[in-house]
């Protein structure tokens, strides 16, 4: 019996693209571990830790697709953004005076 699953060919692109971008981002910091997060009608969004500390993310149309672009580049998935996860990250100066609010009415 022939596989009856179709496979959506623009789904796929976006997969690969978004997995090619997470190992660039994994080559470029040494290793890279992630958590993919649903973001409503946006998508999800697919939060990338390098081994340095340095962080970034992607948002992928679907779920669906962030989940595929993950396993395709092979990195670690991790379920939730917490932990020792989320205490590898770094931050420098230009994270903190966001998260104080100066830019607010800036």
């Amino acid at each position: 019996m022939a596989d009856t699953q179709q496979v959506d060919p623009k789904a796929e692109r976006t997969a690969a693209r978004l997995a090619h971008r997470i190992s660039a981002f994994a080559k470029a910091h040494g290793g890279a571990e992630g958590q993919v997060a649903y973001i409503g009608e946006r998508g999800a969004r697919i939060v990338l830790v390098g081994e340095d500390g340095g962080w970034g993310d992607l948002v992928a149309p679907t779920y669906a697709i962030a989940e595929q672009a993950v396993e395709k580049s092979g990195i670690t998935r991790h379920e939730s953004f917490d932990g020792e996860f989320a205490a590898k990250v770094k931050t420098g100066s230009y994270e903190w005076k966001r998260m104080a609010g100066i830019q607010v009415g800036g």
